[in-house]
């Protein structure tokens, strides 16, 4: 079960015995287990019928003698098992997973990977649990997620916003819904999303930015380049080098593939590049016209041998300050 799904599932009150909640991103897992916490029952409810444990402080004899007792007055009760991947008895709720209570519903949160379900315990979850695998989302997918994420706090956001916040604060949801949230409480409801809202609210500057830089670069412009590394290396804890790097890395990987698919349609590129939007696709063709297949190899090769010097690899680089380090590697990207 996918996770809008599961989440309207929950709304409905469609409510399953056992819920297994798994994998790498703990974002997902956490706003259901929230829910199940929270809105399942009614708060007159909650005293008799909701128990919380973490994975680390419980056994599975103690869950099973939870969830087999009765509701009180109410039609369900709620045993919920945070950080189950610290249980060391868990595989042992076999016997009650494959004959759960049907009064109540069991919500296991095994955090941070992956359980194998292949094994007799997963087996029985797939068969008799509703199963929910909380993956990483690609990079590509984020600036989607956000303006999906702002649509539900009744805000607009545009391509071109969403994939800036999406470079600037990472794919860390809960950061990331944290910062939406903030912006929901201080813009009206049904707003389009501006620029100068983003930056007074999330601290992104409309001028100094990672996409601004892109742009820069594309036209091989140094004035605003250096205006714009200068910014950077000023503000280095809301400009990582690393991070910088690897914004810059993906754009010319694109501008490289670009140099490959020439006839080829917009939605075509979109396809191919990773490109949610055709707003984009300008930088990438202006960068194309300034840096030939050649010079855009010379460019990755730079980003990969800057890399490793910001993590301290390589003769006499452990000293060098972080803002020297980019204005060296945009100069050699712009003159080279």
């Amino acid at each position: 079960m996918e996770f809008p799904e599961l989440l309207r599932s929950l709304h409905l009150k469609q409510y399953h015995p056992v819920y297994f909640l798994h994998g790498p991103e703990p974002y997902f897992i956490d706003r259901i287990a929230a829910y199940i916490e929270k809105e399942v029952l009614d708060e007159s409810e909650k005293a008799f019928n909701l128990t919380v444990v973490y994975g680390k402080e419980t056994d599975h004899l103690q869950i099973q003698d939870a969830a087999r007792r009765y509701p009180l007055m109410s039609a369900h009760q709620v045993v919920l098992i945070k950080e189950a991947q610290e249980m060391k008895s868990l595989p042992d709720l076999l016997s009650y997973v494959e004959k759960p209570s049907p009064s109540t519903i069991l919500a296991i949160c095994y955090m941070h990977k992956k359980y194998p379900l292949n094994s007799n315990f997963g087996k029985a979850l797939k068969k008799n649990a509703v199963v929910f695998e909380a993956k990483k989302l690609y990079d590509n997918q984020l600036p989607d997620w956000i303006s999906q994420y702002a649509k539900e706090r009744q805000l607009t956001i545009r391509p071109a916003e969403s994939s800036l916040i999406a470079e600037y604060l990472g794919a860390e949801l809960s950061k990331v819904a944290n910062e939406i949230d903030k912006l929901a409480l201080n813009v009206p409801a049904g707003s389009t999303l501006t620029h100068e809202q983003i930056e007074q609210y999330i601290g992104i500057s409309r001028e100094y930015n990672v996409f601004e830089l892109h742009k820069a670069l594309a036209a091989r412009d140094w004035p605003k380049t250096f205006r714009m590394i200068q910014y950077f290396a000023a503000n280095p804890k809301k400009n990582p080098f690393v991070v910088i790097i690897g914004a810059l890395y993906g754009f010319f990987s694109k501008v490289y593939m670009l140099h490959f698919l020439g006839g080829a349609s917009d939605n075509e590129l979109m396809e191919k590049m990773e490109v949610r939007n055709a707003f984009f696709l300008k930088d990438y063709r202006l960068a194309a016209r300034h840096f030939n297949r050649h010079k855009t190899e010379r460019v990755l090769s730079l980003l990969k041998d800057y890399d490793l010097k910001a993590k301290g690899v390589g003769v006499n680089t452990t000293n060098v300050p972080e803002g020297e380090l980019l204005r060296e590697l945009a100069w050699k990207i712009v003159h080279e």
